[in-house]
């Protein structure tokens, strides 16, 4: 009789392993372990839900406290020694920890009137929840009650979402000038939400259309697709504020809580972290400490620093140079008043940065630098601290130090939509990664529900192009039809469109006419001039490539742009056909030079064509080869075969074989990544 395999650790297992290794890492945290057990953080953050009924951030920190535990029971290490030795950066937050998890302080163990035992360390729900003895008893006793009378019936657990918009809030002052005030204590309410992962938060922008609108609570709610809404209306009258709020539960159109507040101006710190627990607990969210720490974080203690800044948010978020300038100007005001104001810090950085982020040439990025260094200073757990300098070092192309800053951002946020738009753009081409791509763009849908129309529709512009990119052509045909339904004029989504269409059936006519006919309406695009040129050059017609080509390379010189050099290749030999073999070099050099450059995904494929147009078959192949091993590339890269460039690599004996494989490897991808969206019911 054979021995039985050994038994496979189960994924809980597995993961507390991980963080086992990285036990001492104070910074190993959601992030890291999600890059470890190579998922999507979203993805890790519902399979440890799902089996442990603990957020992620929860699930780590309680590993810690047994392994804490254990090392007590031995009895060799001070309390202090310990809480660096399981990840805690302080001891005292480590203390309050471990006596929230086990009842007792850690400088009790091993005393005889307390009793361990470790293998039931579970969460204080009561603690958590809030929730009455009574009411748990009797959820218990119905569930029980079910079962016996149902023993043949299939149970199904209706898990409700927490998901929640915080809509504006209404100016009940006679002055109308107290509007920017009443709007900073909806922008506060909706802030510290945000900091709350057992929650999904939908964004400003998102409900900024319903401040004067007439629909009721259940429509707005199915439009956001959320199942609870914050109401509220408020006024300040000299130093007092008086606020009103509710909390709706959208499918009874019920408030389940509200409170009328009136307080002094200097508790308005108070008064918005209330909010925050209170609506919280109404709806039995979890709040871990780190979170609850976040949300009680005073981000000034100068109340006119912080009057200031609250005049500048709706400039600020207009996104407008006009309105960029004007925050700056109030932001420096209320830095004028409280040197150490991270939040004011940030903003400027963030403002200076979207100034000139179309700009070819950048005037603020030492600014950039300097403010968002002094934001990190004054508050290094905030996520707009922590965008501003990724915002830096995306100004300057170091892209790869900007991701760490993006990624934490999100662990002090989960719910921020920038740091959420910012990833995605950054997996589409800064560091080119279709599934993570993929995964931002699909959180981004997710918390910007219902925008104005020129935000929806470039968000579901942004998911088109997520969606084809990893070989998602009908799915990529509904968004690109639904970004043009929110906004005709979309400048980009009817070039997207073009593509989509060639994606599902390869009609190189057709994209090419529709391309044609968007250019003629705008002979400055760039992006589409190109394009047509490529699609003549893959035809090999090499007339009409040239026409389009030298009109694309005229105008980048003459702008002084250094845009699309990774086709430079194809329009040298382009030229070359054409016998302008002069142009044709200082083409195919500079191509050579972005080449060494290059440190994408890409880079293998590039050498393809680099060895290709000089004649090196074996090299080329060689390269293929690499590429060949690498995950998560474009669609679009499946159809490199077609190319003229490419073309005499098809006598080498290995390309056949090779590009099975990158198309094999492409579609085995797609497969596990379509099966992932379909259990999660996101396509």
């Amino acid at each position: 009789m054979s021995n039985p395999s050994p038994k496979k650790p189960t994924f809980i297992e597995q993961a507390e392993a991980i963080i086992l290794e990285n036990l001492a890492n104070d910074q190993f945290g959601v992030s890291e372990l999600a890059e470890a057990t190579h998922m999507s953080r979203s993805n890790l953050l519902r399979k440890i839900k799902k089996q442990t009924q603990l957020s992620a951030s929860q699930f780590i920190r309680q590993v810690r406290l047994k392994e804490a535990m254990n090392l007590l029971k031995e009895d060799a290490s001070t309390v202090s020694e310990i809480s660096y030795q399981v990840g805690f950066g302080s001891t005292s937050y480590f203390i309050k920890c471990f006596r929230e998890q086990y009842g007792y302080s850690p400088g009790e163990v091993g005393k005889s009137d307390v009793q361990v035992e470790i293998e039931q360390v579970k969460p204080n729900y009561l603690k958590l929840y809030k929730l009455p003895l009574i009411a748990v008893t009797s959820v218990i006793l119905l569930v029980v009650s079910f079962l016996i009378f149902s023993k043949n019936d299939k149970v199904h657990q209706l898990e409700i979402e927490k998901s929640i918009a915080v809509l504006p809030f209404k100016n009940e002052s006679s002055d109308s000038t107290n509007l920017y005030f009443v709007n900073g204590l909806m922008e506060s309410a909706l802030n510290n939400l945000q900091k709350i992962e057992d929650l999904r938060v939908i964004s400003r922008t998102s409900v900024e259309k319903y401040r004067k609108t007439e629909k009721g609570i259940p429509e707005i709610a199915e439009e956001l697709d959320v199942n609870y809404l914050v109401e509220g209306s408020g006024q300040r009258i000299g130093n007092q504020v008086l606020l009103n709020i509710q909390l709706i539960e959208a499918s009874s159109d019920t408030p389940i809580w509200l409170e009328q507040y009136n307080r002094e101006v200097v508790d308005i710190f108070a008064l918005q972290n209330d909010v925050a627990k209170k609506i919280a607990d109404a709806i039995a969210a979890v709040v871990t400490p780190a979170e609850l720490e976040q949300i009680e974080k005073k981000p000034t203690d100068n109340l006119l620093a912080y009057d200031y800044y609250l005049q500048a948010l709706d400039p600020y978020y207009s996104r407008t140079n006009e309105g960029l300038e004007k925050a700056i100007s109030l932001f420096e005001k209320a830095i004028e008043q409280d040197p150490e104001f991270a939040l004011a810090y940030a903003n400027i950085a963030i403002s200076y940065y979207l100034l000139e982020m179309s700009q070819l040439e950048k005037q603020y990025t030492e600014k950039i630098n300097s403010f968002a260094d002094k934001a990190l200073l004054y508050d290094s757990k905030s996520a707009e601290s922590l965008v501003a300098k990724a915002f830096y070092y995306i100004q300057t192309k170091e892209y790869k130090l900007a991701l760490p800053h993006l990624n934490k951002a999100l662990e002090y946020n989960p719910n921020s939509s920038l740091a959420v738009q910012m990833l995605a753009e950054f997996y589409s081409h800064m560091v080119p990664n279709t599934n993570k791509y993929l995964e931002y763009a699909l959180k981004g849908v997710q918390l910007n529900v219902a925008s104005d129309s020129f935000t929806q529709s470039y968000t579901y512009l942004q998911l088109s192009n997520a969606l084809v990119s990893s070989g998602f052509a009908d799915e990529a045909l509904k968004y690109i039809n639904k970004s043009l339904d929110y906004n005709a004029e979309n400048y980009f989504a009817p070039h997207l469109k073009a593509f989509i269409l060639f994606a599902k059936d390869g009609n190189i006519e057709r994209i090419r006419n529709l391309l044609i006919e968007e250019w003629n309406k705008d002979t400055t695009r760039l992006d589409i001039l190109q394009d047509i040129g490529k699609l003549y050059y893959i035809e090999e017609n090499y007339d009409s490539a040239y026409f389009y080509f030298k009109k694309f390379v005229e105008t980048r010189e003459a702008k002084g742009l250094d845009i699309y050099l990774q086709e430079n290749v194809k329009i040298a030999l382009v030229y070359k056909k054409m016998g302008l073999d002069t142009k044709a070099e200082k083409l195919f050099n500079d191509f050579s030079e972005y080449c060494k450059n290059d440190q994408s995904i890409y880079r293998s494929v590039n050498l393809v064509w680099k060895y290709a147009y000089e004649g090196k078959i074996n090299e080329a192949i060689e390269q293929l080869r690499i590429f060949s091993e690498t995950e998560n590339y474009l669609y679009w890269f499946l159809l490199i075969e077609d190319e003229p460039l490419i073309k005499p690599l098809k006598s080498h004996p290995d390309f056949e074989a090779i590009m099975q494989k990158i198309k094999d490897r492409f579609w085995e991808n797609h497969s596990k990544l379509k099966k992932t969206l379909e259990d999660n019911e996101l396509i």
